[in-house]
């Protein structure tokens, strides 16, 4: 199963969390896994994992309370243990318009860059590091994230 949700309205975030417990209680205890697109504020920038993206001076406004509240949603997931999930943070820029080319770069819960020293990537590649883990099923119960090659 792929959670894709999104919620951009203050009265809304709260569903960043409401919603995935209730795709989690559905899928207590069964075999099937649950893929979440996730956000790129709550990544660590320090090998410590004390600062994450969304605490950065250059992080908009205007996006931190999706990303608090995105955060908040992966932190009450983490204590799910009675299901299979993987939560998937796109890179920093993540460009809707952009090209495809099916190479990335995997990284776990922090900021990766790529050999240009960018934190960017494609919906399109995304998708393909999504289906890539959905048939794989390499990451359960973990975070990781991806970035342009």
């Amino acid at each position: 199963m792929l959670d894709a949700f999104g919620a951009w309205t203050q009265e809304t975030l709260s569903q960043h969390s409401t919603s995935l417990k209730h795709l989690c209680d559905i899928l207590s205890g069964k075999n099937t896994r649950l893929l979440i697109v996730g956000g790129a504020g709550s990544l660590y920038v320090n090998s410590e994992h004390t600062i994450q993206v969304m605490d950065g001076a250059d992080f908009p406004d205007i996006f931190k309370p999706l990303a608090l509240n995105m955060a908040k949603a992966l932190e009450e997931l983490r204590t799910r243990k009675d299901i299979k999930w993987t939560y998937i943070s796109p890179a920093g820029d993540f460009q809707v318009d952009g090209i495809k080319t099916g190479k990335y770069i995997l990284g776990g819960e922090e900021l990766i860059l790529n050999s240009k020293g960018e934190s960017v990537i494609s919906y399109a590649d995304y998708a393909v590091a999504m289906i890539d883990e959905a048939v794989n099923g390499t990451h359960i119960q973990e975070r990781i994230s991806v970035v342009a090659q």
